[in-house]
């Protein structure tokens, strides 16, 4: 047998096996406990802003990338803390405070000559810190922890990736195939998307049938659309970032899989805007 192919199949097992490890990391992070919820987002938003940071800023602007960082963090702890354990809202004003010291950084350390370094760290907060901070409301039923809803939401965000992959390389790499967004990413094409959002709408009828979803299943189908486009967005933000810094992945945390930011894309689009639409029906 070929090296070539050897190579081939021991990474496709080393990606399966890490795909099956952090499938199951996230379930049980998500649904358990509250404080194991915590922990494991806010790994999740630590690494993917140093990764945004690390690639966007290029090693300038240390100070500005730590502090911003640190106010992502200190934000998620902020509104888990209120949360989760009713705590005082006053320590809200902590990461305001931390937002508040990026431009007194930039004044005293920074590079003056790179103004857009400090809105390279605001970018990073609004594009990352925001979406993860704000997931504690969503697993909350009233003063119940209830991670049930985000992990369908998620479900419909790896269905949809799976039907666009499975979909599209069944039938979008034709010669004569319409690509989606061919400046952007090459290999997609009109067949994945319409393919990830075929199985993100049966997805979204099987959770309401199964109860997950508690809302009725014309709600839950314009989820499962929103889910899937909303994704397909993210994705093509980051290949687009990407591209502009002339980057494959964010990182390599993952084995097989790049890093955190590559594994996150689509989720942090698709399930906020999936969040608003729940909320403007007060379904949320």
């Amino acid at each position: 047998m070929p090296a070539s192919l050897l190579q081939e199949m021991s990474n496709l097992v080393k990606r399966t096996l890490v795909g099956i490890v952090f499938l199951a990391v996230m379930v049980f992070g998500i649904i358990w406990d509250r404080m194991i919820f915590g922990c494991l987002f806010l790994v999740i938003l630590y690494f993917c802003l140093k990764e945004y940071y690390d690639i966007s800023l290029g090693g300038r602007f240390r100070l500005g990338s730590r502090l911003g960082i640190l106010a992502g963090a200190s934000a998620f702890v902020a509104v888990a803390c209120v949360r989760f354990w009713e705590m005082s809202h006053a320590l809200l004003l902590i990461p305001l405070g931390l937002l508040l010291l990026i431009p007194v950084a930039n004044v005293v350390f920074g590079d003056r000559d790179n103004y857009s370094d400090v809105e390279t760290v605001y970018g990073g907060l609004l594009y990352i810190a925001l979406p993860i901070s704000l997931s504690p409301f969503i697993v909350m039923d009233g003063f119940v922890f209830d991670g049930w809803l985000l992990l369908s939401l998620f479900i419909l965000v790896w269905v949809s990736d799976v039907g666009a992959y499975c979909i599209g390389t069944l039938l979008g790499q034709k010669p004569d195939s319409a690509k989606l967004a061919p400046e952007i990413s090459p290999h997609k094409s009109w067949w994945g998307f319409w393919g990830g959002i075929a199985l993100s709408l049966a997805a979204a009828f099987v959770l309401n049938r199964l109860g997950w979803f508690a809302f009725s299943v014309w709600h839950s189908l314009a989820v499962g659309l929103i889910v899937s486009i909303g994704g397909v967005c993210g994705d093509l933000f980051e290949s687009l970032w990407k591209r502009h810094h002339h980057v494959k992945d964010s990182g390599n945390i993952i084995p097989g899989h790049g890093g955190m930011l590559d594994r996150f894309d689509s989720s942090l689009v698709a399930i906020p805007l999936a969040c608003v639409y729940l909320a403007a029906f007060g379904l949320l």
